[in-house]
Formats: structure tokens, C-alpha cells, sequence
């Protein structure tokens, strides 16, 4: 594409002018004719077949006939005033209706005349009706121009568009004069090699036929060249990034496993590791001794381990003469890590220190003043560890809990604390489907536990309705009797007019009306609550002195407390699958059998229902993140609007996972022959890579 053409300001475009430009760009984003080129159909009306009048079915989606026009007349008074024309072909006679524009099409349609018609069919007293047709004058001619037999595009719109004559049919004439004007100036952007070798059709041709295809056939592979070339430019960029990094950013050697990391493993681990984590700290191990900066993503299930592996990895650091640090995202996950680190390793073993915003000034200080004398080994935070005012002496290791939560700046300030960059472990315990890892951290090496420690049982999951809440306060009943704790998850903090929800204020009361003093006490905990209150309920909860815990969300991630093996969650079906698998696991994590009980209304919408169904049918975190993103696509899934790479125009990466795989493994192999992209062949991908738009904005996905 010749970028200084497409990235012309769409107001050039013949057509467009001042006030449709400002309206483009307000309501769909278009500011470019590359912008407009890539404002993609989302559908296509098959415009190639003709029914018969005796043929039509009110459920056919929209139907093309040709008839002859034999009798119009007006009806209804000023009010109701409507166009009626009867329509005939050699099987029937059907009804057309005008309850708008009547005069221009009482005006332009001529009895006796046959005409294309087409639109949606409807039966009105037995008869083939449609409303507001497209008319067009039939000839043997008119066949044989393309416009008839084709697939027409339709294209999103708005209302506001609309009233700029901007409609489908609008934006379609706007594409098809820049194609006209400007097709020529196209530019192929992937080698030849690669067109021969998958069988892809050029990018002119591509582009004609995505907006209006010749054929269903030449549809299907416009539509399959795009999206490798969308997909494969972003894993160029990815991956060259990588390259570029590794080439780049020299890393401290770790060439040595020394006492911290063996103490804790001979005597103080307190189970043995899994297979899983074994392999990862291996992963890590060989990583941290190359000499450049590591960069790994470590993806696994609530409860699988992560934060013993983080922890053995940053025992590594320390033993190699480097200082480490943990960022967290909220102040309830930092305090948690903090409290698990703090029991694993012990008071006398190596010095922790926790910096949130709630640290005293006198503490901070203390931090302050230990870090730079290299002192303090292990700092466990929020954002406030990337403050100016804190200085490692040599930090080496950094560990960024749930990064999809943090900016690409704030975690880049901490790369900046140390002179070689520190190697960096990126985890997440929301499990990320393998096409989504690919893409948005195509650039990091992944990492995955993918087993539970030894003893953990899995959680028995159920659904229940409304009608079976009786059922549920005797389950809990039993399960305090047994000395066990239990969560209670509300949606809401207060009602809402517009979501018909039990929410939490209602709920607690409820509770405590079912579950009386003395016998019983409940914490509750929302995320309005001051930071001192959450932590004095939380804590109540934790040490046992409350049986149940009435909460919002903000228990999904950083409450660890192996006592409490029952977790309800009201309105079930107004949660996402992630947010309920997280908030799952926040029980099983003792020895005991642990529960989790969904209730929910009666009337679920079909997507409710396959959410609630896949709960109960499945722990496993990755097989249910697959399913996440068929239902919700790649867009909402938590981190994607973080990172901005999933700008996808047209990849869909929930059903186009064979072309991604294909173009990762494309791009690996030529970077495993020709790193620097200096083979004449591969030239045309330097120039994508190094322009500002080579058929994709840099700008926005990097």
C-alpha cells in the first residue's frame, strides 16, 4: 500500500468533504483512506439468486425477484397514508409496500414495467408482501452487469452517519471510488515466496473482493489473505521485537545456585514440587544464565504454585549477589504475598518488606534506606515500587503479578532501577487461551503450570436456581457445623433499577437473619470500604473469628484462606467465565472437600446457561478460557485493551486459529533463516516492519 496515499485525511476523499469527514471520524474512526479501506463488511446479501413469487418464505432473510409492476394505488387517510403496488411474475402476485417516500416512488415506478426486486418478505393475509424494496428497471441487460450478481456488502453504521446519507449503501459508494481511484496504488506487502506457497491471492485483489466480491469463492480468499497478513505482520512485529531485545538488553548471569536457593528447598519448602514447577524453574534457570534480559510469561491455575516458583527464582537472584522485588496490582494481592512469602521463608532467613500506599512514613523511610544499602533483599508492593524515590542498590529479579492490570510504562519504570536491566517474570492466574498468548505476549517467553500440588481436591461445583435457596443456607449450615468458613459473592454494592440483582447490603441482611448471633458472625467487605475496614473484616475472616464472608468482587484475587471450602456466588449468570474461575479459586486451597454454588435466576439467556454449564463441568482454567473467548471474542477478554495489539480488523482469534499458528510458524522460520530480514526476498517485510503503516499502524499495537 503506498502509505503517503492511504494515510491521505479522508476528507480528500471525492464524496466525503468537511462535515462527513468529522462525522467519519467521530462515529467510526475512519481519518484515513486506509482507515475506510479497512472498515471491513460485516455481512454480505446474496444478491446472485432469484426466487419465484410462490417460492417466498416470511423467514427468508431478504429475496430478489423480477416481476412486472400491474396495479398501484394510495390507502389510508393522512395519518396512515400508504403506497400499495401489486407485482406479478408466472407464479404469483405479491403486495409492495411504501409507508415513507411515497411520492418518489409513486412518481418513478411504472406499471406494466418489470423490475429486480429486493428486500425482506413478509405474509400479510396469506399474501408475499415487502416493504420499501429496492427497485431497480429490468432489462436481459441488467443481468449481465456485475452490480445484480454479487454478494453486496453491508457495512456498520450509526444513526448519526445515517443522517449524513451514510448508511450501508453510502459508505459502500465511498469505498468503491477509493478502490477506483486509488487501487492501483496498492502495494504488495508480503513475498512472493510466501503468496506461492500458502496460495494467497494479491492485495488488490484481496481488497476488491472483500468489499465486493466476484464470487462466494473469491470472498473466501480475500478474506483468508487479509487475515495472515493482519495476523502475520503482528507476529513479524512481535517477534522482531524479540530479536531486537535479546540483541539489545544485556542480563546479569545467575551462575550460580547458592545457599538461599538450596536452604529453602532441603528444609523449608513445605510440599514437595510438582513436575510443573520443577520444569519452570528449570525454564527460568536457563534463562537467567545467558546473559540477556529475561522476559517470561508464567501463566497457571488458582493454586497451582506460582508464588513458590517466584519466590525460588528470586532466591536465585539473592544468591547471585542481586536484590528482587514482587508488584502487585491491589494492596489485598501485595498484603498476600507479603503474608505467603513472610510463612514460607520465616522471620530469621531473609529480610521482606512490604511498600504499599498505606506504608507509614517512618517504615517507608526505613525501606528506603535499606534498599540502597543492598540490605533489604526481597520488597513485596504496589505501584508504590516504581515511586523515583525508591532506589535499589542492585536489583536484579522483578515479579509482576497479574501485568494485565499495570501499563506498558509503569512496569517499564521498573526495568529503569538498575543499570543492566533486571530479568523480569510476568504471572497471571487468569489462564489465557493459547491464540490470545500468541498474540498478546508474542514477544515473551510463556511458561505454564499446569498441575495442581499434591492433595489438593478438585472443587465439586453446582448450580442452583432461586427456588433452591432453602437447600443452599442448610448446605452451609452443615459445612460451618463441620468448622469450615464460607464466601458469599454479590454482583452490586446497591440496587440497581436497571439489573433486577440480589445485591450485597440486602444480602448481608438476609444472612444475618438466617444465620443469627451468637452462633454465627459475618465480615462483610465491597470495595467502597476505606483500606483500614476491608483489612480489619478481612483479617477477622482469616483468623476464623467470622464464619462467612459477604463480599463483592474484590475478593477475587489475594484472600488465601484454606479454612473456607464453600463459595457462593448470587447472580452467577452476570459474571464473566474468568471472573467466576477466579473467584472459584478462592476456596479449595485446605485439605478438605471444597464447594462452589452458583445461583441464578430461572430465565437464563443461552450464553448464562453455557457459562454456568461449563463450570460445572470443568476445572480446568485454560479449557475454560477457550470457551471465554468463543462467547465474549478476544477484545473483552481482561489485558486486551491494556496491551492495544488486539486492534484485529478482521482475524478473529477464537475461530482463526490455524491461520495465526501458521503465520507464527512463518514468521519463526524466516527469522531462523534471515534474522535481519537482509535476503533480497524478504526486503518487502523490512519496509513493512520499518513504515509507519505497512498495511498495519505500528503505532497502535506496539
Amino acid at each position: 500500500m503506498n502509505a503517503s496515499v492511504f494515510q491521505t485525511p479522508v476528507d480528500y476523499l471525492k464524496g466525503v468533504g468537511t462535515a462527513r469527514a468529522e462525522v467519519l471520524k467521530k462515529e467510526l474512526g475512519i481519518f484515513s483512506y486506509e482507515d475506510l479501506l479497512k472498515h471491513y463488511p460485516f455481512k454480505y446479501i446474496d444478491r446472485t439468486r432469484f426466487y419465484k413469487i410462490r417460492d417466498i418464505q416470511p423467514e427468508l432473510p431478504y429475496v430478489q425477484v423480477i416481476a412486472r409492476l400491474t396495479h398501484k394505488e394510495i390507502l389510508g387517510d393522512k395519518r396512515t397514508k400508504r403506497l400499495i403496488i401489486q407485482a406479478q411474475d408466472d407464479t404469483g402476485v405479491m403486495e409492495l409496500a411504501w409507508f415513507q417516500g411515497i411520492k418518489w416512488a409513486e412518481k418513478s415506478l411504472n406499471i406494466g414495467k418489470a423490475y429486480i426486486i429486493f428486500g425482506k418478505p413478509a405474509l400479510f393475509n396469506g399474501k408475499a408482501q415487502m416493504a420499501h424494496p429496492e427497485m431497480e428497471p429490468y432489462s436481459p441487460d441488467t443481468l449481465k452487469r456485475k452490480g445484480n450478481l454479487t454478494l453486496q456488502p453491508g457495512y456498520n453504521s450509526t444513526e448519526k452517519l445515517k443522517s449524513f446519507s451514510l448508511d450501508s449503501k453510502g459508505l459502500q459508494k465511498l469505498i468503491s471510488i477509493l478502490l477506483e481511484q486509488h487501487a492501483k496504488d496498492i502495494q504488495e506487502n508480503l513475498p512472493q515466496y510466501i503468496l506461492q506457497k500458502f496460495k494467497l491471492i494479491n492485495r488488490v485483489d484481496a481488497y476488491r473482493n472483500i468489499h465486493f466480491p466476484e464470487s462466494p469463492e473469491l470472498l473466501y480468499e480475500a478474506q483468508r489473505r487479509l487475515k495472515f497478513e493482519e495476523l502475520f505482520l503482528i507476529q513479524l512485529r512481535l517477534l522482531k521485537n524479540k530479536l531486537l531485545r535479546t540483541h539489545k538488553f544485556k542480563g546479569n548471569v545467575f551462575d550460580k545456585v547458592g545457599q538461599y536457593f538450596n536452604t529453602f528447598y532441603q528444609e523449608k519448602i513445605p510440599f514437595p514440587l510438582t513436575n510443573a514447577q520443577k520444569r519452570v524453574l528449570k525454564e527460568i534457570r536457563l534463562d537467567t544464565q545467558r546473559g540477556v534480559q529475561m522476559n517470561r510469561l508464567l501463566q497457571g491455575d488458582v493454586g497451582s504454585g506460582k508464588t513458590v516458583v517466584a519466590l525460588m527464582s528470586m532466591l536465585l537472584a539473592i544468591d547471585n549477589g542481586f536484590q528482587t522485588c514482587m508488584m502487585a496490582p491491589t494492596e489485598i494481592l501485595a498484603n498476600q504475598h507479603y503474608l505467603s512469602v513472610k510463612h514460607l521463608v520465616g522471620d530469621d532467613f531473609v529480610e521482606v518488606a512490604l511498600l504499599t500506599g498505606s506504608t507509614k512514613k517512618k517504615q517507608r523511610a526505613i525501606i528506603h534506606e535499606k534498599l540502597l544499602n543492598g540490605e533489604l533483599k526481597i520488597l513485596i508492593g504496589t505501584h508504590a515500587l516504581i515511586e523515583d524515590a525508591v532506589q535499589f542498590k542492585n536489583l536484579g529479579f522483578v515479579v509482576i503479578d497479574e501485568q494485565h492490570r499495570f501499563g506498558v510504562e509503569q512496569r517499564a519504570k521498573l526495568w529503569k532501577k538498575n543499570i543492566i536491566p533486571p530479568h523480569v517474570l510476568v504471572m497471571t492466574a487468569t489462564p489465557i487461551p493459547r491464540t490470545l498468548a500468541m498474540t498478546l505476549y508474542g514477544d515473551l517467553d510463556v511458561s505454564v503450570i499446569d498441575e495442581l500440588p499434591a492433595g489438593r481436591k478438585p472443587i465439586e461445583t453446582l448450580h442452583f436456581y432461586e427456588s433452591q435457596r432453602l437447600q443452599m443456607f442448610g448446605f452451609i449450615k452443615r459445612e460451618i457445623a463441620l468448622g469450615r468458613q464460607v464466601y458469599v459473592v454479590y454482583p452490586l454494592i446497591q440496587e440497581s433499577e436497571k439489573l433486577d440483582l440480589k445485591n450485597l447490603i440486602d444480602g448481608a441482611e438476609t444472612l444475618s437473619r438466617e444465620f443469627p448471633l451468637p452462633q454465627y458472625r459475618i465480615s462483610v467487605v465491597h470495595g467502597k470500604m476505606s483500606a483500614s475496614d476491608k483489612d480489619f473484616e478481612m483479617q477477622r475472616f482469616v483468623k476464623g473469628e467470622t464464619q462467612l464472608m459477604v463480599a463483592t468482587t474484590v475478593i477475587e484475587v489475594g484472600v488465601n484462606v484454606p479454612n473456607a471450602s464453600v463459595m457462593i456466588i448470587e447472580n452467577a449468570e452476570r459474571f464473566g467465565l474468568s471472573q467466576l474461575h477466579q473467584l472459584r479459586g478462592r476456596v479449595g486451597r485446605g485439605a478438605e472437600q471444597s464447594y462452589c454454588i452458583l445461583m441464578s435466576s430461572q430465565k437464563l439467556s443461552r450464553e448464562g446457561k453455557v457459562r454456568l454449564e461449563t463450570m460445572v463441568k470443568t476445572n480446568n482454567g485454560f479449557e475454560i478460557s477457550e470457551i471465554d473467548l468463543q462467547l465474549r471474542g478476544p477484545g473483552n477478554i481482561e489485558g486486551t485493551q491494556q496491551s492495544g495489539v488486539l486492534d484485529l480488523k478482521l482475524a478473529d482469534l477464537a475461530t482463526d486459529q490455524e491461520i495465526l499458528l501458521l503465520a507464527r510458524k512463518t514468521v519463526e522460520e524466516i527469522f531462523a533463516h534471515d534474522p535481519q530480514l537482509a535476503l533480497p526476498e524478504n526486503q518487502i517485510l523490512q519496509q513493512a516492519f520499518q513504515a509507519k503503516s505497512g498495511g498495519l499502524s505500528w503505532d497502535k499495537i506496539s
